[in-house]
């Protein structure tokens, strides 16, 4: 039988059943986008003859990661938020009020990229507008999960306590442009573009708005992807405005349901993460950016405990540093570890799973991604195991590559990725498209959106202002 392609390798991490689904010496064959059988190499060669065979004899493969929640417009401020108390209104409003529509697609594609280089094959991108990010996805052949932003409250700097000011008419037009993107791109590219709805949190929109977004995705069956008690700010904001955190606030509305993709649970308790888990809904966790931004460990075990599904996000550069899925498996491991004060805790096979097939059972895609097998989608990556990060190998009495892959490797390990059966990235390059074609505005950008920064940076960022002035950064 005539296939388009058979990928070859001496380990393959399929992710079936519970645990990781190791096989060796095996090999396979996709057609038409789509894995059709999983087999020993010579059995795969006997029965298919195929247009493209991949022998990876030092490799080990994977189903490409799953980074289930990421604002990679914001890309174009990395490194401008941390170590400060309030990220959001001191370390990057200052700079989101003088950036461009033309900025944060620059800042899109850098994230994208950044997150495809490092074995993201499913990105759950988030952000306004999108239209232009869908075109860039399309174009450079990764599987999207899409959102976006549904905002009511005025961009401006709010002091702490201030209690923010709602501009209906926009909270309107966000979500027309929301069900605009659903009816443009939802399910194309033979589904592998999908439309999620992004309120971007209780606290930034109106009840009232709240419920009709919920409404509009149910009736167009895809999910609410909403920040969700992601922090002190919005308990506090909910409690001001409603008088209950925000948790029991959602219980009340009927709002926790298998619709709800619950980003970062940052504030939550562990009785509320048990709420939210029994009720049908996921989680994604951003391990990097909260503990950078908040130094919390969200209640994800608790959460899984529960019997809730968690993917892993890489949420923000200008907190985060990094679109990097392998960067929070280590951390996810390592955090929980030092919170509960026991090295049993979240081993290393189980961040994988979060990674790949739990992950993609979060955000609803694992119909057809996050497990090597037939029926599903050929999205994949491949691991260069003749990396020092990866080295020594051991196979017997015990495999050692997700352990490595977890805890030492760093991103360069991908050598390829494949989406769809087609490959999008091999060894440090991009199939369909050229990434100094796509960066060449960045420096020139940049430049701009500084100085025109500049006055509200020394009116706002104290500690990073005071850093600069005492040479530290």
């Amino acid at each position: 039988m005539k296939i388009d392609c058979i990928v070859k390798a001496p380990h393959i991490y399929t992710m079936k059943g519970e645990g990781v689904g190791y096989v060796y010496d095996e090999a396979i064959a996709i057609d038409r986008g789509k894995i059709i059988e999983i087999n020993k190499q010579e059995e795969i060669e006997k029965l298919y003859s195929a247009e493209e065979v991949i022998d990876l004899q030092h490799h080990a493969v994977f189903p490409g990661f799953i980074d289930g929640h990421m604002h990679t417009a914001l890309a174009i401020l990395r490194g401008l938020a941390q170590d400060t108390q309030n990220w959001m209104m001191f370390g990057l409003q200052p700079f989101v009020q003088h950036t461009r529509k033309e900025d944060y697609l620059l800042g899109s594609k850098l994230g994208i990229m950044e997150g495809i280089k490092n074995g993201t094959t499913t990105i759950g991108d988030y952000g306004d507008p999108m239209e232009d990010v869908c075109d860039f996805v399309d174009r450079i052949g990764v599987r999207g999960n899409l959102t976006q932003t549904i905002r009511e409250a005025k961009n401006k700097v709010y002091q702490p306590g201030e209690l923010y000011e709602y501009d209906r008419e926009r909270g309107e037009q966000s979500l027309k442009r929301n069900i605009a993107l659903y009816d443009r791109w939802h399910r194309k590219k033979d589904g592998r573009i999908r439309v999620l709805f992004g309120p971007q949190g209780p606290d930034f929109v109106s009840e009232e708005l709240l419920l009709q977004v919920q409404k509009e995705a149910k009736t167009r069956e895809t999910k609410v992807h909403l920040h969700t008690q992601q922090g002190s700010r919005e308990t506090e904001q909910m409690i001001k405005r409603y008088g209950k955190r925000t948790i029991p606030w959602l219980q009340e509305r009927e709002y926790l349901d298998e619709t709800l993709l619950a980003v970062h649970l940052t504030d939550a308790t562990e009785e509320e993460a048990k709420i939210v888990a029994k009720s049908g809904a996921s989680m994604v966790l951003c391990p990097g950016s909260i503990g950078i931004i908040d130094g919390i460990v969200p209640p994800s075990l608790v959460f899984q405990g529960a019997g809730g599904s968690v993917a892993l996000g890489s949420d923000q550069a200008p907190g985060n540093n990094c679109h990097n899925i392998i960067n929070e498996m280590k951390l996810v491991t390592l955090f929980n570890k030092i919170k509960y004060e026991n090295p049993e805790v979240m081993p290393a096979w189980k961040a994988l799973r979060m990674a790949t097939i739990e992950g993609a059972k979060a955000v609803g895609v694992d119909d057809i991604v996050g497990s090597l097998e037939s029926g599903k989608r050929g999205d994949l990556i491949a691991i260069d195991l003749g990396k020092t990060s990866m080295q020594p190998l051991f196979t017997h009495p015990m495999r050692n590559i997700v352990p490595n892959l977890v805890y030492s490797a760093g991103g360069e390990e991908v050598a390829l990725s494949m989406v769809e059966g087609e490959v999008i990235y091999r060894e440090g390059e991009f199939t369909k498209i050229k990434e100094k074609d796509e960066l060449k505005n960045l420096e020139k950008q940049v430049q701009r959106i500084g100085k025109d920064a500049e006055e509200d940076f020394k009116a706002f960022s104290h500690i990073h202002r005071k850093f600069m002035e005492e040479g530290k950064l």
